[in-house]
């Protein structure tokens, strides 16, 4: 890759480590659903009016939009909402990548190596370390809500794969057309209208930059450049950088909440980081070792 083509794309993988923490400074004064609402009402308005609608059929817009606003986004700010540290959130959503390695393996009948096996088994014990923290910035029922929203990314990515759009941005725009009222109107069953007092009456400059950093640099700036990336250069050229969001994460919490990090959640991390390069990448790595070193035999 380009050293500018780098440098974007761990930028990419900043924002969307640093985004944790956004959302939960936004969470402060705003309802989670509603919160989700408004970041994809902006998500959509205006640039709906001006972008073609992808050449694929209305059933993947539409679910798409439900499963990656409410199923995804809605239950992660929930998790946060739900005492989880915007760090650990960071970390327990990248089990979305085994989610849809399993959830691949049935619709696409596509079968588990030795090595997505093993890097689940470690992800999972990184996954148990987190689980056992007692330190305040950990809650069963957030770590549950943010692996609900880890399965929803990965039926999201599902649906993204059948749609074989190539009109990613445009994919984006419009299925985010179809969150916001659903997001809002659950809110409203379960909250009644007083989320929607609380935001009028308490919403702060913090928040609105909140929903800002999630609408323009977190979504639609960062996966059109990443996107781009991917149309640019090999997915297994790109991809692997991925693993750095749950360390920006971490360290985004650190930074904004001065989360601490004892050797408990060090290892956690190193765990499940470790368990996703293993799951990702640890075939295509055993290959490039293998076929080295058979080469490299004849002229031993």
């Amino acid at each position: 890759m380009r050293p500018l083509h780098v440098i974007l794309a761990v930028l990419i993988t900043a924002i969307w480590g640093v985004n944790f923490s956004v959302i939960k400074l936004g969470l402060t004064t705003v309802d989670p659903f509603i919160l989700a609402g408004i970041r994809f009402s902006l998500c959509a308005l205006p640039a709906i009016f001006f972008i073609r609608k992808p050449n694929v059929p209305w059933r993947y817009i539409i679910g798409y939009g439900l499963v990656f606003g409410i199923g995804l986004w809605g239950s992660v700010n929930l998790g946060i909402k739900a005492g989880l540290s915007a760090g650990i959130a960071s970390l327990v959503l990248q089990f979305s990548a085994f989610f849809t390695l399993l959830l691949g393996g049935w619709v696409f009948k596509e079968a588990l190596t030795r090595f997505q096996v093993l890097g689940m088994l470690i992800a999972l014990g990184g996954l148990l370390c987190i689980i056992l923290i007692s330190d305040g910035s950990v809650s069963l029922s957030g770590v549950l809500l943010v692996l609900s929203g880890a399965a929803s990314w990965s039926i999201a990515n599902i649906i993204n794969k059948k749609a074989r759009t190539q009109e990613v941005f445009a994919f984006l725009v419009w299925s985010s057309a179809f969150a916001p009222i659903p997001l809002f109107a659950i809110d409203y069953a379960v909250n009644g209208s007083a989320g929607y007092s609380t935001f009028v009456n308490q919403v702060d400059r913090t928040a609105v930059l909140s929903i800002l950093f999630q609408v323009y640099p977190n979504t639609l700036f960062a996966y059109w450049i990443w996107n781009s990336l991917l149309k640019t250069y090999p997915v297994s050229t790109v991809a692997p950088l991925s693993l750095l969001v749950p360390i920006f994460g971490m360290l985004g919490s650190v930074v904004i909440f001065h989360e601490s990090v004892p050797a408990s959640k060090v290892f956690a991390v190193v765990l499940i980081v470790l368990g996703l390069a293993v799951g990702l990448y640890g075939q295509r790595i055993f290959n490039a070792i293998r076929t080295k070193y058979r080469a490299a035999s004849p002229a031993q």
